[in-house]
């Protein structure tokens, strides 16, 4: 038996309620993150092979532990060198440099512009290059989401196709080798799955919104946490009033029951194959569409997702195209919605070969249409959470409920944060008298000498 080590907020094959995810945040800030979760298990678990998440503790502490105790550790990244991961990059290189197993880092990217120059170089260059020479002690090579990231770490000076190699987003590789997306009779009348993003520019997020109201049968997927919460109890709202995104509970959307957030990838799939389409600005709200076998446009907005919707020709739209008249039943005519099923054999080869490279089991040891696939047959005998309707939608008791489920968490969790912050400042008082103390020793010291010194010269 094999006992992998996976960072994850949890396993697919957890029931965490809505609650315990929010104050533990168990989805890493954005539920995209389970679904390339589910697609490493799916991939990864065979019947020799158990997967253990890290729920986000990757503490260099835990070295001596992880070492006794599992024989791999898989990284899955999504765009993580950018500055606010800078932190947890020098976090995991600690670790990394104490481990004694291999350490597979299954796709990373870099978060840039959409145009960016990538010979002025960035701030966290030094801790880029600090982690994957880290990595690359402990695996053959390092797994990345698209051509800019590869680029990228070409010129820190690692080699491509020894040092690195692009395999694109796992999730797109969540059911093998191929990829079928159904041919769909769009109308007025079809389920329409809406995904955006505030980070989107005005133009892009405008669409979303005329496209909502051009297709009234939509819900809205919201995949932040900061919306998981006002889906959940009501409050607070996203960010302030905005006329081309729903960011609040009195907004016409989450006040007629149109926002579903999902707990777990399965319940996102099956509703995924009851629309007839998937448009928007989020990244796995529309790979996430794609394995589903449901047409969806994706409206990419920085450099990460183009190199992805590039590598992997998802079917999408870039920013400057969409002018004031846009409409996206014109889109629906013009894009081919097969798009991703023409690259996906031939990426999906690159994944496996990039597994093997690295000796890491999978499903498709021996066959592309494996019999037994471990994690299906666990997740048949689970059952798993519903996906979350607004809170404006529930009944009285259903509200109560709620709000006693989560508060009493997130109140010890706010206890738990002022005890940590005030043993720190006691660590700090502490620390500052014995700094006092020898400064104040430490000038006598000086004083005293200063003066013999004095009297040496006088005496002379």
């Amino acid at each position: 038996m094999k006992n992998i080590l996976i960072r994850a907020g949890m396993s697919p094959l957890d029931t965490f309620d809505a609650a315990r995810m929010i104050v533990d945040n168990s989805i890493g800030g954005n539920v995209g993150n389970l679904v390339y979760a589910y697609s490493i298990f799916r991939t990864l678990m065979t019947e020799e092979t158990t997967i253990t998440p890290d729920y986000y503790n990757y503490d260099p502490k835990r070295a001596d532990e992880i070492n006794e105790k599992y024989d791999c550790y898989i990284i899955p990244l999504a765009d993580a060198f950018r500055e606010q991961f800078v932190p947890s990059l020098r976090k995991f290189t600690k670790l990394i440099k104490k481990l004694k197993i291999p350490v597979i880092v299954i796709g990373v990217g870099l978060r840039a512009p959409f145009e960016p120059k990538l010979n002025e170089g960035f701030p966290f260059d030094k801790d880029v290059r600090d982690f994957v020479s880290a990595v690359l002690e402990k695996s053959s090579m390092i797994g990345l989401r698209g051509e800019i990231t590869s680029k990228y770490l070409s010129g820190l000076g690692f080699r491509e196709g020894i040092d690195h190699t692009v395999i694109g987003c796992p999730s797109m590789y969540t059911f093998g080798r191929e990829l079928h997306i159904r041919e769909t009779n769009i109308t007025k009348d079809s389920i329409v799955s809406v995904n955006s993003s505030l980070l989107s520019p005005k133009n892009v997020l405008d669409f979303i919104t005329r496209g909502m109201e051009e297709y009234p049968n939509h819900y809205f997927i919201p995949q932040w946490m900061k919306e998981m919460k006002l889906v959940y109890a009501g409050t607070p709202s996203v960010a302030k009033s905005s006329n081309n995104y729903p960011v609040k509970m009195s907004d016409p959307t989450y006040m007629n029951d149109r926002v579903r957030f999902f707990l777990n990838v399965p319940t996102w799939l099956d509703f995924l194959r009851q629309a007839d389409l998937s448009f928007g600005a989020r990244l796995h709200g529309n790979i996430t569409a794609t394995i589903a076998g449901t047409p969806s446009i994706l409206l990419p907005k920085d450099a990460r997702m183009r190199e992805l919707a590039e590598y992997h020709s998802l079917t999408h739209v870039m920013a400057n195209e969409i002018t004031d008249k846009t409409k996206l039943s014109d889109l629906i005519e013009k894009v081919d919605f097969q798009s991703p099923t023409k690259k996906q054999g031939e990426n999906f080869d690159k994944y496996i070969s990039f597994l093997n490279k690295n000796n890491v089991n999978h499903i498709y040891k021996d066959t592309m249409t494996p019999a037994i696939v471990p994690l299906e047959e666990k997740l048949s005998k689970i059952e798993l959470q519903p996906p979350l309707t607004t809170i404006s939608g529930c009944t009285l008791e259903e509200m109560v409920e709620r709000w006693e489920k989560y508060f009493p968490f997130e109140e010890k969790k706010l206890a738990d944060k002022d005890k940590i912050i005030k043993e720190q400042r006691k660590r700090i008082t502490e620390q500052d008298k014995a700094l006092k103390y020898y400064k104040g020793t430490l000038n006598r010291k000086s004083v005293r000498l200063a003066l013999k010194t004095a009297n040496m010269f006088a005496s002379k």
